[in-house]
């Protein structure tokens, strides 16, 4: 069976229209030669990292990656009720997921998104990678 057989979901449009827009995710992305769960681990170390130093230099590919999910989090972190705080926990170890809830989102109540801000820089000498740095930006 085809995965954009959608028919098989006895949903209303509503519902269907979520189950879309995760396909449509998932196909979209970045795979970086990982299985799913390794590729959930990786950005999720990518994400606590850039939150704990605000500035890490990595390759341009995974800077654009890590952009819309450290973008989701602080959105859902802005909104500081119990169910947005237990999505962070439960996505960002316990040290990276307080200091996102206590000093990085309180910055951005009055800005709607471009929490993030990635500087493109040359190639790597070793493989010739694009590299990068991604940034909090500073309000």
């Amino acid at each position: 069976m085809p995965i954009r057989n959608f028919e098989r979901f006895k949903t209303n449009g509503l519902a269907l229209a979520k189950i879309r827009a995760l396909f449509i995710i998932c196909k979209n992305m970045r795979k970086f030669g990982r299985t799913t769960d390794q590729r959930r681990a990786f950005l999720k170390g990518l994400a606590a990292n850039l939150i704990l130093k605000e500035k890490i230099k990595t390759t341009q590919a995974r800077a654009k990656e890590l952009r819309s999910t450290v973008e989701r989090l602080i959105s859902c972190a802005k909104k500081n009720d119990l169910a947005a705080k237990r999505r962070v926990f439960a996505s960002l170890p316990k040290v990276a997921a307080k200091k996102l809830i206590k000093e990085i989102a309180p910055k951005f109540t009055s800005r709607k998104g471009g929490y993030t801000r990635v500087i493109k820089l040359g190639q790597r000498m070793s493989d010739g990678a694009k590299m990068a740095f991604i940034e909090i930006i500073k309000d």
